[in-house]
């Protein structure tokens, strides 16, 4: 009598099914749960900034206290900014209990002003000198800073995240800035 073969558990077709598994969870914690992260504990005070504004005059990060402020850091080239910064706008236009903000950084006011009106972005604020890199820690494109209304950072989202509005929704609720 023959006996079977017996195969390794661990397979070229059960490692791609552990990749897959292990993609997916990564997608679902960053577009459900990560957004929803606001643990006071983890909150430290908002730098005392300005950035002078494309339409003119200037845009104080403290200015905004009071409300649930989301800062929108992207750059022109930055092709995931591209993508979310329309849903970012669409937000900012549909909810006035909230002040957002789009930053530009590291572009000289021309280029900005230029994709600003291919966007259709308002309100944009420029950071030629990309300073907020330092004070906000941005290490990439798109990077959403979340502030609560007593001026203190309770969350940064980096990257594209294709469910931003309701990310942008539930934070603006669990931090007081009603719906």
């Amino acid at each position: 009598m023959e006996q079977p073969v017996r195969r390794p558990w661990l397979s070229l077709g059960r490692l791609l099914d552990l990749a897959a598994i292990a993609v997916i969870a990564f997608v679902v914690w960053k577009i459900f749960i990560a957004p929803r992260t606001f643990k006071a504990p983890n909150a430290y005070p908002a730098p005392r900034i300005a950035y002078e504004k494309l339409d003119g005059g200037v845009f104080h990060v403290a200015d905004a206290r009071g409300k649930v402020l989301f800062l929108d850091f992207f750059a022109s080239w930055c092709e995931p900014c591209r993508l979310e910064l329309p849903m970012v706008e669409h937000y900012a236009r549909t909810h006035s209990n909230v002040a957002v903000v789009p930053i530009d950084v590291g572009e000289p006011r021309t280029v900005a002003a230029a994709f600003a009106r291919h966007m259709h972005l308002r309100n944009v604020a420029l950071d030629p000198t990309s300073s907020a890199q330092g004070f906000f820690q941005i290490q990439g494109f798109p990077t959403i800073v979340v502030i609560d209304p007593r001026g203190d950072i309770r969350a940064t989202w980096s990257g594209f995240n294709p469910a931003i509005d309701l990310a942008m929704t539930h934070a603006a609720r669990a931090l007081g800035g009603a719906h």
